[in-house]
Protein backbone atom coordinates (compact mmCIF):
# COMPACT_ATOMS: atom_id res chain seq x y z
CA UNK A 1 0.00 0.00 0.00
CA UNK A 2 1.66 3.53 -0.86
CA UNK A 3 -1.19 6.03 -0.40
CA UNK A 4 -1.64 6.41 3.41
CA UNK A 5 -5.35 7.87 3.00
CA UNK A 6 -7.65 8.37 0.29
CA UNK A 7 -10.51 10.38 0.06
CA UNK A 8 -11.81 9.75 -3.67
CA UNK A 9 -10.86 8.17 -6.89
CA UNK A 10 -11.02 10.04 -10.01
CA UNK A 11 -12.63 9.23 -13.53
CA UNK A 12 -9.02 8.22 -14.43
CA UNK A 13 -8.73 5.65 -11.62
CA UNK A 14 -6.23 7.33 -9.59
CA UNK A 15 -6.42 8.37 -6.03
CA UNK A 16 -6.63 11.58 -4.39
CA UNK A 17 -4.07 11.65 -1.70
CA UNK A 18 -3.91 13.68 1.61
CA UNK A 19 -0.91 12.47 4.11
CA UNK A 20 -1.81 13.35 7.55
CA UNK A 21 0.67 12.44 11.22
CA UNK A 22 -1.81 11.21 14.11
CA UNK A 23 -0.32 11.04 17.52
CA UNK A 24 -1.75 8.51 20.13
CA UNK A 25 -0.95 9.10 23.63
CA UNK A 26 -3.59 6.78 24.67
CA UNK A 27 -4.54 3.27 23.52
CA UNK A 28 -7.87 4.94 22.36
CA UNK A 29 -8.48 7.30 19.27
CA UNK A 30 -11.85 9.21 18.65
CA UNK A 31 -12.86 8.23 14.45
CA UNK A 32 -12.78 12.03 13.45
CA UNK A 33 -9.32 12.33 14.88
CA UNK A 34 -7.83 9.48 12.58
CA UNK A 35 -10.45 10.58 9.78
CA UNK A 36 -10.71 14.01 9.31
CA UNK A 37 -13.12 14.89 6.67
CA UNK A 38 -12.48 11.71 5.08
CA UNK A 39 -14.87 8.86 3.97
CA UNK A 40 -12.14 6.30 3.91
CA UNK A 41 -8.86 5.45 5.06
CA UNK A 42 -6.64 2.63 3.79
CA UNK A 43 -4.79 0.93 6.47
CA UNK A 44 -1.48 -1.79 5.65
CA UNK A 45 -0.75 -4.40 8.13
CA UNK A 46 1.53 -7.30 8.09
CA UNK A 47 1.63 -6.46 4.07
CA UNK A 48 -2.42 -6.63 3.36
CA UNK A 49 -4.16 -3.48 2.93
CA UNK A 50 -7.73 -2.74 4.98
CA UNK A 51 -10.24 -0.38 4.28
CA UNK A 52 -11.62 1.57 6.61
CA UNK A 53 -14.43 3.11 5.90
CA UNK A 54 -17.37 5.62 7.58
CA UNK A 55 -20.73 4.03 6.05
CA UNK A 56 -23.74 6.33 5.09
CA UNK A 57 -25.50 5.46 8.40
CA UNK A 58 -22.22 6.73 9.55
CA UNK A 59 -20.99 3.37 11.09
CA UNK A 60 -17.60 1.89 10.79
CA UNK A 61 -16.75 -0.39 8.65
CA UNK A 62 -12.79 -2.22 8.30
CA UNK A 63 -13.00 -4.71 5.42
CA UNK A 64 -9.46 -6.55 3.71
Amino acid sequence: MSDPVSNASSPTGEIEVEERTVIVKSGRIHAPELLGDLRLLLIEHNGEDYVLRVTKNNKLLLTK
